[in-house]
C-alpha cells in the first residue's frame, strides 16, 4: 500500500480540530462571554443626572391675553406636560420614529447594532433607533456619535425603560428633541413654526413637526430647496401611513388631509423697545414676592402679565406723537436729554395694564418707569390736601381745611406755626393773595400748599404720603419743603398713589404680574387691593380739588371726553415734568426727566419747547392722547365723590382788590378764570368771608433753615444750589434733598 497524501491528511485535522461542534461550543462560550460583558457594562454604568442643555429652558413673558412679549434664556425651550399635547399628536411621534415604542424594551439590538457597525466603520453617522434611546442620547448624554456613547446609550435606555412610564418617555422625548429655528421642544416648535401652543396643534401640523426631526434644517419648508421639500412631504406622508396602519388614524381622516405648510420665521422677541423694562420690572416683582433671582435665572417660567397689549401700544403710540416725532435725538444734544416715563393702572384691580420705559431697553439700560430718583414736585401737593382732610386739620386761627378754605397765595410769604422757616416763591413770583384751597390746587400756588402741610404737619403729611403707597427713603424729611414734592419717586410710585385716591381711599398697589408658573410651582400675583388707608371723604376731596385743575387749571390739556383728574408738576430747575391724572376706570401717571449721556441730572428748560418744559404741556399731553385711545375715544364714567360740599371751582369770594394773573404753569395758553363745574355740590362757605389762615401777618423772619423751592423757579435761588445727584437715588444734601 502506498502512504497516505499528506495535504488529504493535514485537511482531516483541521476538520477534527474545526468540528461543528467545537465551532458551536465556541460561539456558545464568545455568547456567554459577551452576555456577561454586557452584563458587567449594565451594573457598572449607573443612569446620570440630566446633562445642563437638557433640562436649560427660556422664561416666557406674555401679554394678560396669552400672547408673548418675550423670552429670556439661551435656550428655547418651554417644557409642557404630555396631558398638554393632544393624543393624535403624540401617536404622530410615535409613528415616525418607532412604532413599537409601547412594545419594546427600549432597545433595538439590530438597530442599535446596526448603526454603531456603520459608525465604527465610516460608513456614516447613524442615530438611535427607539424614541427611548434617542431621550437618553438627548437628555442624559451628548450628541457625539461615538461606539462608547451608543454603548452607554444602550445601556442607560434599558434601564430607563424600566424606571420610567412610556408616558413620561415620550414627553422628555419631545421635549428635549431639537425641531430647527432655534426651537428646543414641541412647545418651542409649536409657536415657531404654527404660531400656537402645543395643546392646539392638529394631526396634520404635529405629523410635519415629527418628521422635522429627521433633518430640521432640511426639511423647514420655508427655506427648504426643491429636494428637501420632496422629502419632508414624503417623511409627512409616512408618519400618517404608519399611523393609519397602528389605528391610530382612520383612513377617511387622512384621506381629507393636506399638507401643513408653516409660517415664515419670525425672530424670537428680544429685549429691544419696551419688552426688556417690562420684563425686568416684572422679575424684580417676582423677587420681592420671594422667588429668587437664580431661580429665574434657570428658567423654565411662563409668566402671565397683567400688561394689556392694546393699551401698551396705545400709551407708545401717545409718546411717540406728543415727544419722540418733535424731538431730534440725534441732531440736537439737548433735545437728547428728555427721558420719559410712564405707569397706567387698573384703579379697581391695581393691575399695571401699560408700562413706557424709555426709549428701549438696548438704549437706554434704567427704566423711566421705575425709577426713583427725581421729584414727583407739585403732584405731591394732593397728598397734602388728603391728609389735611384725613386728619381734620385746622388753619393757624381755628378753621377745618376744605376745598373752601382761604389762604393767603402771597408768594414768598413765610409759613407760621413751624419751627424751620420756610417761603417759597410762587411761579413767576406771582402774588394772589386770598385764595381758595381749590384755586390753590388749580393753579399750584406754593405758598399755599407750603402753609397747609405746617397746619396738618410734615410728619402727619408723610404718613399719609406712605400709607397711599409712596416709598420712604433720605430724600422724605419731615419738613414744610416736601409740600412741593423734593423727595423721589417713580411713575409707578404715583401711579399707585393716585389709584388709591381714585379707588376711595381703599389702598392700590400696582401689580404687573398676574401668575408666574413653574413646573409644580404657581405663584400668583400680589394682592393689589388693601384695606382703606385714608377716610373715603379724603380721597374723594382730593379727586375733586383735581377735577378742577384739569377743568379750570394747569392740567387743561389733558381734558377730553371724559371724566378726569390729576396734577401738574415740575421740579426744581426743571429737572422733570409731571402729570399725573386718573378718570375713573384708568390711572396713569407721566413723568419727564433732564438727563446727560452720563446720567446725570440736567434742566429740561428749552428742549421740548422754548423756555421751560412745564408739566401741563407735554406730559399733559401724552396723558390725554393715551388716555383717549386707551378709552376707546372717550367715557361716560363719572367720579362717585363724597366731599365735605365745598365748591370745587375755585370761584368763592375773593378780594376785588386783587389782580389775577393767568393761574397756570404757561400763561399765555390758560383760562385766566375759572368756569363753575356744573356738578359741583352746593358750597356751604359761600357766605363766609375771606379770611387769611395765618395768625395776624407780621414781619416774618428771613427763612435760614429752609430753601425757597418753586415749582417752575424762573430765577432759582442763587445762594442754594440743588446738588447734581445723576441717577444715585441715594445721594443727598443737607439743604435740598435728592431729585
Amino acid at each position: 500500500m502506498g502512504r497516505p497524501d499528506k495535504g488529504k491528511a493535514k485537511k482531516r485535522g483541521i476538520r477534527r480540530l474545526f468540528t461543528w461542534k467545537r465551532l458551536l461550543g465556541t460561539f456558545i462560550v464568545f455568547c456567554l462571554l459577551g452576555m456577561g460583558a454586557l452584563y458587567v457594562v449594565y451594573l457598572l454604568v449607573p443612569v446620570p443626572s440630566a446633562n445642563a442643555e437638557a433640562t436649560m429652558q427660556s422664561n416666557i413673558y406674555k401679554y394678560s391675553n396669552g400672547k408673548v412679549i418675550g423670552r429670556t434664556g439661551k435656550i428655547n425651550r418651554e417644557i409642557v406636560g404630555l396631558e398638554k399635547i393632544p393624543l393624535q399628536v403624540q401617536k404622530a411621534f410615535v409613528a415616525a420614529e418607532n412604532k413599537t415604542f409601547y412594545k419594546d424594551h427600549g432597545v433595538d439590538i439590530m438597530g442599535t447594532t446596526r448603526a454603531a457597525w456603520n459608525t465604527v466603520t465610516g460608513k456614516g453617522k447613524q442615530g438611535g433607533s427607539t424614541i427611548t434611546q434617542q431621550y437618553v442620547k438627548n437628555y442624559f448624554l451628548s450628541q457625539d456619535q461615538t461606539a462608547t456613547r451608543k454603548l452607554k446609550e444602550m445601556v442607560i435606555a434599558i434601564k430607563v425603560d424600566q424606571k420610567m412610564s412610556k408616558s413620561d418617555i415620550l414627553a422628555g422625548y419631545m421635549n428635549t428633541s431639537y425641531y430647527g429655528r432655534s426651537a428646543y421642544g414641541i412647545q418651542a416648535a409649536a409657536r415657531s413654526y404654527y404660531g400656537v401652543d402645543a395643546t392646539k396643534l392638529t394631526t396634520a401640523q404635529g405629523a410635519y413637526l415629527a418628521s422635522l426631526l429627521q433633518a430640521p434644517n432640511q426639511y423647514d419648508w420655508t427655506s427648504a430647496s426643491p429636494t428637501g421639500r420632496k422629502l419632508v412631504e414624503e417623511r409627512w406622508n409616512y408618519v400618517l401611513d404608519n399611523m393609519v396602519g397602528e389605528g391610530w388614524l382612520s383612513a377617511s381622516e387622512r384621506a381629507g388631509m393636506k399638507f401643513p405648510v408653516p409660517q415664515k420665521p419670525k425672530p424670537a422677541p428680544g429685549m429691544e423697545g419696551q419688552t426688556g423694562y417690562i420684563i425686568e420690572a416684572a422679575n424684580q416683582e417676582l423677587m420681592r414676592q420671594g422667588v429668587s433671582e437664580e431661580d429665574i435665572k434657570a428658567g423654565g417660567w411662563t409668566i402671565t402679565l397683567n400688561i394689556d397689549e392694546k393699551k401698551q401700544k396705545d400709551l407708545v403710540k401717545a409718546v411717540d406723537k406728543q415727544l419722540e416725532d418733535k424731538l431730534d435725538r440725534k441732531g440736537d444734544e439737548k433735545q437728547a436729554t428728555v427721558q420719559a416715563g410712564a405707569t397706567s393702572v387698573d384703579p379697581k384691580t391695581g393691575a399695571v395694564v401699560a408700562m413706557y420705559g424709555g426709549i428701549g431697553a438696548t438704549e437706554h439700560w434704567m427704566s423711566n418707569a421705575t425709577r426713583r430718583d427725581y421729584q414727583p414736585a407739585s403732584t405731591f401737593k394732593p397728598i397734602v390736601l388728603a391728609s389735611a382732610i384725613d386728619n381734620h386739620a385746622l388753619t393757624q386761627d381755628g378753621r377745618e381745611i376744605g376745598l373752601g378754605t382761604i389762604y393767603d397765595g402771597t408768594s414768598k410769604r413765610p409759613v407760621v406755626g413751624s419751627p424751620i422757616d420756610f417761603a417759597p416763591e410762587n411761579e413767576d413770583d406771582h402774588n394772589y393773595g386770598p385764595v381758595t384751597v381749590q384755586k390753590a390746587t388749580n393753579s399750584s400756588i406754593n405758598s399755599v400748599y407750603a402753609q397747609m402741610i405746617v397746619d396738618v404737619t410734615p410728619a402727619k403729611a408723610k404718613k399719609t404720603a406712605l400709607a397711599l403707597g409712596m416709598k420712604d427713603g433720605a430724600g422724605f424729611p419731615e419738613t414744610p419743603a416736601i409740600s412741593l414734592g423734593t423727595m423721589g419717586a417713580s411713575t409707578m410710585d404715583m401711579a399707585g398713589v393716585y389709584a388709591t385716591l381714585d379707588n376711595h381711599g381703599k389702598k392700590v398697589t400696582p401689580t404687573l404680574v398676574k401668575t408666574a408658573e413653574h413646573k409644580e410651582r404657581t405663584v400668583k400675583g400680589t394682592e393689589a387691593i388693601g384695606e382703606q388707608v385714608i377716610s373715603r371723604e379724603a380721597a374723594d376731596t382730593a379727586t375733586q380739588a383735581m377735577t378742577g385743575v384739569v377743568q379750570n387749571g394747569s392740567g387743561f390739556r389733558a381734558a377730553g371726553d371724559y371724566e378726569a383728574a390729576g396734577k401738574t408738576g415740575t421740579s426744581e430747575n426743571n429737572r422733570s415734568a409731571w402729570f399725573v391724572g386718573y378718570t375713573p376706570e384708568l390711572v396713569t401717571a407721566v413723568g419727564l426727566f433732564g438727563e446727560d449721556a452720563k446720567g446725570n441730572q440736567v434742566t429740561l428748560t428749552d428742549t421740548i419747547n422754548r423756555g421751560r418744559a412745564n408739566g401741563g404741556r407735554t406730559p399733559a399731553q401724552i396723558w390725554g392722547d393715551y388716555t383717549e385711545r386707551a378709552l376707546n375715544g372717550g367715557s361716560d364714567a363719572t367720579f362717585d365723590l363724597e366731599t365735605d360740599g365745598a365748591a370745587p371751582d375755585g370761584t368763592l369770594p375773593e378780594p376785588t382788590s386783587t389782580t389775577e394773573a393767568p393761574e397756570t404753569e404757561e400763561p399765555t395758553d390758560e383760562p385766566t378764570t375759572a368756569s363753575p363745574n356744573p356738578t359741583a355740590p352746593p358750597t356751604s362757605t359761600a357766605t363766609t368771608p375771606p379770611q387769611p389762615t395765618n395768625d395776624p401777618i407780621t414781619t416774618p423772619p428771613e427763612p435760614t433753615q429752609e430753601p425757597t423751592v418753586t415749582e417752575e423757579p424762573t430765577d432759582p435761588p442763587t445762594s442754594i444750589q440743588p446738588p447734581d445727584v445723576g441717577g444715585d437715588p441715594g445721594v443727598n444734601s443737607t439743604t435740598r434733598p435728592p431729585r
